[in-house]
């Protein structure tokens, strides 16, 4: 009996680790990196809600579910690690405003960003385009357009 027990127990430890394997995975395919892995362009997540946003370092960095950030302290590492949820960036990196309005991959500029919710929004502001620009002129209440991105979002995320 105590053998089936054991077999069984390292049947769903086999069926938990393939997924996390394929979580990381779809991870990797969905958030904005470099091609290391690097998130943000190597800024600090945590700073982003502080004074203003910083870039990391390298001895400071930590991976979460496949992902690489970069933290201009210890402390910073480990208030990102005790709560990632909270310091992530909404839509694996991604533009807020061009996930909200069509569900698009747009690449940011980690400086060009708002809080929202608790929550940190990247933009995208290159070619004469500042898009928290125009996220902040959209006419419909800033909850509505993080509801269309976080919908959006959620058909990245569950494939």
């Amino acid at each position: 009996m105590t053998f089936r027990i054991a077999l069984l127990m390292s049947f769903f430890l086999f069926l938990q680790f393939q997924a996390d394997a394929q979580s990381i995975a779809q991870r990797k395919q969905h958030f904005h990196t470099d091609k290391k892995g690097l998130a943000i362009d190597g800024y600090d997540p945590v700073s982003y809600f502080g004074q203003k946003p910083q870039k990391g370092k390298k001895d400071h960095s930590y991976q979460h579910d496949g992902i690489t950030y970069y933290f201009v302290s210890v402390e910073n590492k480990n208030a990102f690690i005790t709560n990632p949820d909270k310091y992530e960036p909404a839509y694996g990196g991604w533009c807020a405003y061009a996930m909200a309005q069509n569900g698009e991959k747009v690449d940011v500029d980690p400086l060009t960003y708002k809080i929202v919710d608790g929550r940190l929004l990247l933009f995208y502001n290159r070619l004469f385009t500042n898009t928290l620009g125009l996220w902040n002129e959209l006419k419909k209440p800033e909850a509505q357009r993080v509801t269309s991105a976080n919908e959006h979002w959620k058909k990245f995320i569950s494939n």
